[in-house]
């Protein structure tokens, strides 16, 4: 079975991972399950960028295992497209997302709806046991809402509104937004580049 290694401590994420991915055929697993421990510095300037540098510095410590590594965030366009890439550190890496989520409504807080319009992205990059490597982008256009809705999703999820449901992603089945979610399209995409390098190199 295929070995893959996520670089990532997030359980909410390793569980999206593998209904996504597919545990049928895949070995996956967690930095922390693997027993990888590494400091890794995310200074890069996009989140293609950055996922790369995540996936780089575990795959040094795995070199017979796909390393997979991503980096997604929320884009608010009234916001100058922020908190973007600082996603995850936005007002602090300690900061609850409910007060993340509670300060950026408040600052679109006179921003009529047609102009919330926000998106999230994820990059998905992979790092083969050959050295080499693929990268993938998943979007989601979607706008910032009034209030957190939902139970479902974590992070951003209960702000994030979908134009055609006039829901968040926090109030549908874990299912249907990974159906369309970013994470869930760049998963797919980046499956499809393993499949790939397995035909082309035969593992």
């Amino acid at each position: 079975m295929t070995k893959i290694i996520f670089a990532t401590g997030n359980a909410n994420k390793m569980r999206e991972i593998r209904e996504i991915l597919g545990e049928d055929k895949y070995d996956i697993k967690s930095m922390k399950e693997a027993n990888v421990e590494c400091d890794i510095v995310e200074d890069g300037a996009t989140f293609e960028e950055n996922a790369l540098i995540k996936a780089r510095a575990v795959a040094k410590f795995a070199s017979d295992a796909i390393v997979l590594a991503d980096d997604s965030g929320l884009e608010v366009d009234a916001l100058n497209k922020e908190p973007g890439i600082y996603s995850a550190r936005y007002m602090g890496e300690d900061t609850s997302y409910d007060i993340k989520n509670a300060n950026i409504i408040e600052r679109l807080s006179n921003v009529e709806e047609k102009d919330r319009s926000a998106r999230f992205v994820c990059s998905v990059a992979a790092v083969f046991p050959d050295k080499t490597e693929a990268v993938v982008r998943g979007t989601i256009e979607g706008y910032i809402g009034y209030e957190p809705m939902g139970e479902n999703g974590f992070g951003y999820d209960p702000i994030f509104y979908l134009w055609d449901k006039k829901v968040s992603t926090a109030s549908i089945s874990p299912e249907e937004k990974n159906a369309i979610s970013h994470r869930g399209q760049a998963l797919r995409m980046i499956k499809d580049e393993i499949l790939k390098h397995e035909e082309n190199t035969g593992c």
